[in-house]
Order: C-alpha cells, then structure tokens, then sequence
C-alpha cells in the first residue's frame, strides 16, 4: 500500500519503499548521465545541486519513518550504491574507487549518515520545547534580547575563587567552525558543550557563542540548585571581552 508517498508493506519493514526509491534515484541519474553526453560534460557544482536538489529529497522522504529498516545490510547497499553512482560522476573517476573515497573526494555527507541526520534534526524539532536537548537555530530580530538586559562584566583576580570554573574556547579552520565549554566545580567536570557553527562565523564569533552557550548552561544549572552560585569563566580572547563590555 502506498500512503503519503511511502510504501507500507504488511509487516512494516519498508523494504519495498526503499527499492522504489533507490530506483527512482538511479533512473534519475542515468537522465542525468544522457545529459553529460549531450552537452560535454556537467561541472561539479552543477551536478552537485542536481544531487542534492533532485535526488536527495525524495530518497530521504520520510527517513524518520523507515530509518530502522537501515539496520539490515541489504537495505542499506540499495542505498550506498545509488550515491556510489552520482559520486563517480561528480568525481570523474574510476569505478573501481570506494564509496568512501567517493565521498572524501566529492565532500559529499554518506548517505546513510544524512539519512541520520535527518531523523535527528526531526527528533529535535519535535521535542524543541524540551530544555534538555541544545540546538542552535536562527532567532528573529525581535526575540533579540534587549541591550540593557545585558548584565555586565567585572573581571576578576588571578587569587579569586568561585565554586564553579568554565572554560571555553572557539576557533575556524579549514575543517569548519566550531566552539565548546568546559564546567567543572570544584574536581569534577559537571558538564562538557560542544557545537559547530556555519563557515561564515568568524573566530571571534565562536569565541563569543562558546561564552554565550556556557552563560546559558549556567542558568540552567542555577535553577537546578537551591542556592545561588558563582561562577568563573576563563577565555583567551581579549577581543571578545572588550566586545562584550562594549
């Protein structure tokens, strides 16, 4: 039975709809193979954004749904097999090559970890009201908070002591963006952030998102806690102090 666009079988494993799917992938890109004849060849970029604008969305549809049907080998080779044969086209390359140099060679994300992914982000946006689960998304200009809310910075010494101490630290490379903190109170680490931001952020702005996303944890920890407590945190950036003070 076909309903909202998959196809159920009776004992639900959906093995039916991922056949259909991967071969309504691989039909799309022997169209696709037919064109680079014609025309001398696509360049990467452009098939690139075939791939993930044409192919993708329908052969992840509905992932949340038959995501465990992935557990089984056989599944997850239909699967492979279809990126396998866009990426030997985008790479130019050898059929003999791995699907796992194919995708360090193209950049492209392995399947089956996109099809993760996408369970993942559906999981988070469906429990987004849930405190526990940390995520970053973009926030309307007028749920910025107001500049006079902002509490203000006094440094301490080097001989001052505070219950609880949190690192934290950001930095970009060529990997990408990324930023995380560390809490600890006394001698035991009470909690470890870790995020990854887009590659437009700068240096500085993960410096500040790993200050922003410790002062948030802190919050939290201070609501958890009877009485109120205090706290130290430590960064290497002097941009970013004197940025905050301002």
């Amino acid at each position: 039975m076909k309903y909202l666009g998959l196809i159920v079988d009776h004992q639900f494993r959906f093995n039916e709809h991922l056949t259909y799917g991967a071969e309504k992938g691989e039909n799309l890109i022997r169209s696709l193979s037919k064109a680079v004849k014609v025309t001398w060849g696509i360049k990467y970029e452009a098939i690139a954004t075939i791939y993930k604008g044409a192919i993708l969305p329908p052969v992840t549809y509905g992932a949340p749904v038959w995501i465990e049907a992935m557990k089984f080998e056989h599944n997850r080779r239909k699967y492979i097999r279809l990126q396998r044969l866009i990426n030997i086209r985008m790479a130019n390359t050898f059929r003999t090559t791995s699907s796992e140099a194919l995708c360090m060679l193209t950049g492209m994300t392995p399947i089956l970890i996109k099809l993760e992914q996408e369970t993942a982000q559906y999981k988070i946006k469906q429990n987004s009201g849930n405190s526990e689960i940390e995520w970053d998304c973009d926030v309307e200009i007028q749920n910025w908070p107001h500049p006079a809310e902002v509490a203000t910075i006094h440094e301490v010494e080097r001989n001052e002591e505070t219950s609880i101490q949190v690192y934290t630290d950001g930095s970009k490379q060529e990997q990408g963006v990324g930023y995380g903190a560390l809490i600890i109170k006394g001698s035991e680490m009470i909690a470890k952030l870790k995020f990854k931001r887009d590659n437009r952020c700068s240096n500085n702005q993960a410096e500040q998102f790993a200050i922003l996303k410790a002062l948030e944890k802190l919050e939290v920890l201070s609501r958890q806690s009877s009485n109120p407590i205090w706290a130290t945190i430590y960064t290497d950036s002097r941009i970013t102090l004197d940025s905050l003070q301002n």
